[in-house]
């Protein structure tokens, strides 16, 4: 199976409606790896709350067009996550495709690798932390070299809340219990 990097971003009730996110995408995918939750400003918004942002690694036999637009905007629907003209607007939650594979995909639809990888560095940050020794597809550039290039404006890591994610969502399995919500975001993906 394909593995796969996907950013998850909050700023609506963050705490809640991240957790809530990660659970629903363990119903779907295996998860391989959580990174470190960093709380950090909303882009180009300062008058907004606070974003937690996180990267998790996945496992997946569901290809990128799916996860993208069936799985992930499934999950952001679910989370009540308005997609306005503002795409700056505050938000629920923001799921993104950042890796699939060592695919390299430019369509009207979807670029991966995103883009905004090396524009934000807690994008950058996480994926070093969850693969060390990654070079983006394309490129060949490492993570490494993008990360140390970027600079962490107010980027706070949030090691209780993330210690909290990885102990009550395990890596390395689906979740069984997918309970309603779950169920409704299966069935989409399906």
């Amino acid at each position: 199976m394909p593995q796969a990097f996907v950013s998850v971003g909050s700023n609506i009730n963050p705490g809640k409606n991240v957790r809530r996110a990660i659970r629903l995408l363990s119903c779907l995918v295996e998860i391989t790896g959580i990174s470190t939750v960093y709380r950090t400003q909303a882009e180009s918004r300062p008058s907004q709350p606070p974003y937690y942002n996180c990267v998790i690694r996945i496992k997946t036999d569901v290809g990128p067009e799916d996860l993208k637009y069936r799985v992930l905007h499934g999950i952001e629907g679910l989370l009540g996550r308005r997609r306005e003209k503002d795409k700056f607007s505050p938000r629920t939650i923001d799921l993104d495709l950042l890796l699939y594979g060592n695919r390299r995909i430019i369509t009207p639809s979807l670029t991966v690798p995103d883009p905004e990888i090396s524009t934000r560095p807690y994008l950058a940050f996480a994926l070093q932390e969850l693969q060390p020794r990654l070079r983006l597809p394309g490129s060949g550039v490492r993570i490494g070299t993008i990360a140390s290039s970027t600079a962490p404006r107010t980027m706070a890591p949030l090691r209780i809340y993330t210690g909290f994610l990885r102990k009550e969502i395990p890596v390395g399995h689906k979740h069984r219990k997918t309970g309603r919500v779950g169920t409704r975001v299966a069935d989409r993906a399906r």
